[in-house]
């Protein structure tokens, strides 16, 4: 069956404040680190293998310009490692360094034991069910025409998880 204009409408509305609550949250927890939400974002793409610039640009739906600023700010940290593209000369790849892999691993107890907090009072089945409905929810959202245009989405697994 078909989802009805108006529960869409609210889905929308709902999505939309759950992005800004998490903005918020993640802006609060980490305020005075070395590095903000949005570099945050790039080392956790960057996480995911050694990419193109281009493509990393792509899929964090940001001009090449911002990107390349972003991984000239987490290079000057010591984060990330750019090298030529064995393939292609002009273009350069992008990884963590180990001082990057150490980051994003703090980065991410970080998150999580953040995440624990706030959700005190939620049961382990409350947040399965969230996690398996977000799961559902971006796995129809990434076949949306600008995800599909930025190339293939994977779903990493959290720290916890491994």
């Amino acid at each position: 069956m078909a989802l009805a204009p108006d529960t869409a409408a609210d889905l929308v509305y709902r999505i939309f404040d759950l992005q800004r609550v998490v903005r918020c949250v993640a802006a609060a927890s980490f305020r005075g680190q070395d590095t903000g939400v949005a570099l945050q974002g790039v080392l956790r793409f960057v996480g995911e293998g050694e990419s193109r610039a281009t493509h990393l640009a792509e899929r964090l739906g940001v001009s090449a310009p911002v990107l390349s600023r972003h991984i000239a700010d987490l290079e000057e940290h010591g984060y990330v490692m750019r090298r030529q593209d064995p393939d292609d000369g002009r273009a350069q790849l992008v990884a963590l360094s180990p001082a990057g892999v150490d980051k994003l691993r703090q980065i991410e107890e970080h998150r999580a034991a953040t995440l624990q907090k706030y959700l005190s009072d939620w049961s382990q089945d409350d947040a399965e069910d969230a996690a398996r409905i977000l799961t559902k929810l971006a796995e129809s959202l990434k076949h949306s025409a600008r995800a599909t245009a930025a190339g293939p989405v994977t779903v990493t697994k959290t720290l916890q998880e491994h």
